[in-house]
C-alpha cells in the first residue's frame, strides 16, 4: 500500500512520486498513517488558508516532560500557535525582524571560508549554511561573539524541539541548553533600545501582563533564529546545486532569480502539517473534524495548471515567486524575505570572489528527514 510519508533519505526522486499522485490522486487518505495528502497547488492553498485547517500541538499536556524553560519557548512560537496567540506572537515576531540592524553578510562568509580554502576542498554545507544565518540574525541584534558562537553551535540540535516525536535523548539535551539560550536572549534583548517600547506596545493592545510579553518576545526571537537556521541552510544548499548545474550566475539579478526558482523547483521543505478543528470538503473528498492533513507542498510547487513547463528549471517564468515553499496567509514563514537575501548575497559573493566554483560530488545525500529534503553536505572547489 502506498504511503505518503517517507524519508528524503530514502528516495532519490521525490517528484516523480508527488506527479504520479498530482495526476491520479491530488487528495489521497493514507490509510496507513490515518492522514490526508494533498498535492494540488489549488488544493493546498485552500488548506493553508482555511481557519478550520489549524497547527497541530506539538506537545499536548507536555508529554515530553520538558522543562521550564523549554516550554515557554515551545508554547510561545509563532510557527506552532493559532487564533489569538498565533497573531499576538507573529506580531512580535514581525516587530523583531523590523528592528533588526543591518551587518556586513560579506564578512561574516568570508571568515567562514577562509580557514579552510587551504586543503581546496571544503563542505559549503556544514561550513557554511548552517553557521551563515544565525551569525547574520545574532549579529543583527548585537549579540556578543561568546554569545554568538554558544546559540550558533547548539542551534542545530536545539531545533529539534519543533519536532512532535522527540527522542529521550533530544529531549534531555533541549531541557540542558533551553535555560541558557533563554537567558542569553533575555539578557540581550534588554539591553536594546527598542525592546521596551515593543513591550509596552503590545501590552496597550493586547491583554497581556508585561511578564508573559517579554516571555513572547524572548521566545520569538529564539524561534527565529530558528527558522532561519532551517529556511536559511536549506535555500543556501540547494540553490548552489541548482546554480551550478543550470550556470544561471552572470549578475546579482539573475542569482537571486535563481534562489526564487530553486524555491519552486527544489525547495527544502517539502510538506507541513495541518489538523482539521471541523470537517473540510476539497473537491469530492470530506476531511473529517481531527482528521491529519499532510500539504505536500513541493508537490504544489511542481503543479503544471500553475507553473508552466514545471519540470524545467527557468529562472525567468513570472510565476516563481507565487512557489507555496514558505506557506502562504496568516502562516507564511517570517524568514521568507531574510533568507532569499541572505542567500542572494552570500552566492554573490562566492561567485564574485572565486574564479571557479566546481562541484567535488555528483551524488547528493539528503537528512533522514520527513518534511524536508536537506543535503548532508556539498562538497566544493573554490579558486
Amino acid at each position: 500500500m502506498f504511503t505518503t510519508l517517507f524519508l528524503q533519505s530514502e528516495t532519490n526522486d521525490p517528484y516523480s512520486i508527488y506527479k504520479a499522485m498530482l495526476e491520479k490522486h491530488p487528495v489521497y487518505w493514507d490509510e496507513t498513517n490515518k492522514i490526508w495528502a494533498i498535492y494540488s497547488y489549488e488544493d493546498c492553498i485552500s488548506i493553508l488558508k482555511n481557519p478550520k485547517a489549524q497547527i497541530p500541538i506539538v506537545n499536548p499536556d507536555n508529554a515530553q516532560k520538558l522543562n521550564k524553560h523549554a516550554l515557554q519557548i515551545l508554547n510561545n512560537l509563532t510557527r506552532l500557535s493559532n487564533g489569538i496567540q498565533h497573531q499576538i506572537s507573529r506580531e512580535i515576531a514581525m516587530l523583531l525582524f523590523s528592528n533588526m540592524k543591518s551587518v556586513d553578510n560579506h564578512n561574516i562568509i568570508s571568515q567562514l571560508l577562509e580557514n579552510n580554502l587551504s586543503t581546496n576542498r571544503l563542505d559549503w554545507v556544514n561550513l557554511v549554511c548552517k553557521k551563515l544565518p544565525v551569525l547574520v540574525l545574532l549579529q543583527s541584534f548585537g549579540f556578543e561573539k561568546i554569545e554568538s558562537d554558544f546559540i550558533s553551535e547548539k542551534m542545530e540540535s536545539f531545533t529539534k524541539i519543533m519536532l512532535p516525536g522527540k527522542t529521550e535523548e533530544q529531549i534531555k539535551w533541549i531541557n540542558a541548553v533551553s535555560e541558557e539560550i533563554f537567558s542569553i536572549v533575555e539578557k540581550r534583548l534588554s539591553s536594546l533600545n527598542f525592546y521596551e517600547p515593543l513591550v509596552v506596545k503590545i501590552y496597550k493592545s493586547e491583554n497581556l501582563s508585561p511578564d508573559d510579553i517579554k516571555t513572547m518576545c524572548i521566545s520569538n526571537l529564539i524561534g527565529l533564529l530558528i527558522q532561519s537556521f532551517d529556511a536559511g541552510r536549506g535555500i543556501l544548499s540547494n540553490s548552489l546545486l541548482q546554480i551550478l548545474k543550470n550556470h544561471t550566475f552572470s549578475n546579482k539579478s539573475e542569482i537571486e532569480k535563481s534562489v526564487v526558482e530553486t524555491l519552486r523547483f527544489d525547495p527544502p521543505i517539502h510538506n507541513t502539517r495541518r489538523i482539521a478543528t471541523e470537517n473540510i470538503v476539497i473537491g469530492e473528498s470530506l476531511i473529517k473534524k481531527n482528521d491529519s492533513i499532510l500539504v505536500v507542498l513541493a508537490s504544489a510547487n511542481r503543479d503544471p495548471k500553475k507553473f508552466k513547463n514545471e519540470i524545467n528549471f527557468d529562472i525567468w517564468r513570472n510565476t516563481n515567486n507565487e512557489n507555496l515553499t514558505f506557506g502562504i496567509g496568516g502562516h507564511e514563514c517570517l524568514a521568507k524575505y531574510f533568507s532569499i537575501h541572505l542567500a542572494t548575497e552570500a552566492l554573490c559573493f562566492l561567485f564574485n570572489q572565486y574564479k571557479t566554483v566546481v562541484l567535488l560530488e555528483n551524488t547528493i545525500q539528503y537528512e533522514p528527514i520527513i518534511n524536508a529534503r536537506l543535503p548532508k553536505a556539498i562538497w566544493i572547489s573554490l579558486q
